[in-house]
């Protein structure tokens, strides 16, 4: 028997049974959909994670202190000295602090960064209004701060803040810039950030020492080398205690987190694939009571001519049929999912023609596998016993 009238049997049958041919497929669709949606937002997330990653680009070292003995910080000269080794183009050492902002009735409770003016760059963010701090405010520990675009929106709302004077753990400052959204990041938001002058926050919080230092590589391609270098100057520093201090390039930490979230979509996707073959449990046993039903006819057709590869193919293509049927609405059910739950709650969804590919590949599979037992059986009766059946 033709493949087409093969096929054309099964439509015929699944029409004739469309709620148990609907309930049938339902393993099958929960399982592709499953996939779908699991794997869409898992690379969505990978996506989004990567993308800030990136957003600091690929050529950022960062160096934390870890200490050794009394010791857990170096001083803002040492920091800054740092930027003379071979290789580095800019460098920002940073200290962090808790504080309450307060501007008027209004106040924030925010982490203030006291820093040098190369950490516009390093950092990669971009002034909205105003300017950025200054080696004048540096050398003179000027009060002045400028404020990320939550923190500004928090404190003056609508009204430009470049001018204002705000209140930080008591004490006067004036804004003289703002920054561009930047937006979230695995840290936390991005923006909700007061940044001062280094110089001027040690005195402040009474916090002498940099325990963090950004840095940048004027050619990508040297990181490495940049890298090795930075810690040779490092090992000085601390006398060779490698224990004082840790290099990240950003490379790195791209590497680690894409290999991170490909396993956690991997592993969603996998988990998800197990609803595939429960599916194809449900389409044996649909098939096996369908084969039961339909023993006369099967004795009848073989009576008058059809073979068992005629019998056999009859009832895998309409196994088949099933899985492939239930893999299309999965695929569309799948799209529908990961972009009501990215409509939702916001998340970043990236749908893969391979993944989906696979996973209706998989589910025709399914149709194969489990469709070929009952279809063997109903292959291997024989006409007289069949038309017997009652």
């Amino acid at each position: 028997m033709m493949i087409i009238q093969s096929a054309k049997m099964a439509f015929k049958s699944i029409m004739a049974n469309k709620l148990r041919s609907l309930l049938t497929m339902l393993g099958i669709i929960i399982g592709v959909m499953s996939v779908i949606a699991l794997v869409a937002i898992g690379q969505g997330a990978t996506k989004q994670v990567t993308d800030r990653v990136q957003s600091l680009g690929s050529n950022l070292l960062t160096v934390s202190i870890l200490g050794r003995g009394a010791s857990t910080a170096i001083d803002y000269k040492q920091a800054e000295k740092l930027g003379e080794i071979e290789g580095i183009s800019r460098v920002a050492p940073v200290i962090n602090q808790s504080a309450t902002v307060k501007y008027g009735n209004k106040n924030d409770s925010v982490g203030v960064t006291g820093t040098n003016a190369d950490f516009l760059e390093v950092q990669n963010y971009k002034l909205a209004a105003g300017r950025f701090i200054g080696q004048v405010d540096l050398d003179f520990r000027h009060k002045v701060a400028v404020l990320g675009s939550a923190a500004a929106e928090t404190l003056f709302g609508e009204d430009d803040p470049v001018g204002s004077y705000i209140s930080i753990n008591g004490n006067r400052f004036k804004v003289v810039g703002v920054l561009a959204s930047k937006g979230e990041s695995a840290a936390g938001s991005s923006d909700e950030i007061v940044i001062v002058p280094i110089t001027t926050g040690e005195r402040v919080f009474r916090s002498a020492g940099v325990r963090t230092v950004y840095l940048t590589v004027a050619n990508e391609k040297e990181t490495e080398a940049v890298s090795r270098r930075l810690e040779e100057e490092l090992a000085k520093l601390f006398r060779g205690n490698t224990n004082s201090y840790r290099v990240f390039s950003q490379q790195e930490l791209l590497e680690t987190v894409t290999s991170i979230s490909s396993t956690l979509s991997l592993a969603l996707g996998g988990i998800a694939a197990i609803s595939l073959v429960v599916g194809g449990i449900g389409i044996m046993n649909i098939m096996l009571v369908s084969v039961t039903e339909r023993t006369r006819e099967i004795g009848v057709r073989k009576a008058i001519g059809a073979k068992k590869r005629d019998i056999l193919l009859q009832f895998l293509v309409e196994a088949v049929v099933l899985s492939g049927l239930g893999g299309l609405l999965g695929i569309a059910a799948g799209v529908g999912v990961a972009q009501g739950l990215s409509g939702v709650m916001g998340l970043d969804v990236v749908f893969s023609p391979e993944v989906m590919l696979l996973a209706f590949g998989f589910s025709m599979a399914i149709g194969v596998i489990f469709g070929i037992f009952p279809a063997n059986k109903a292959a291997k009766l024989k006409p007289i016993e069949a038309l017997r059946f009652e």
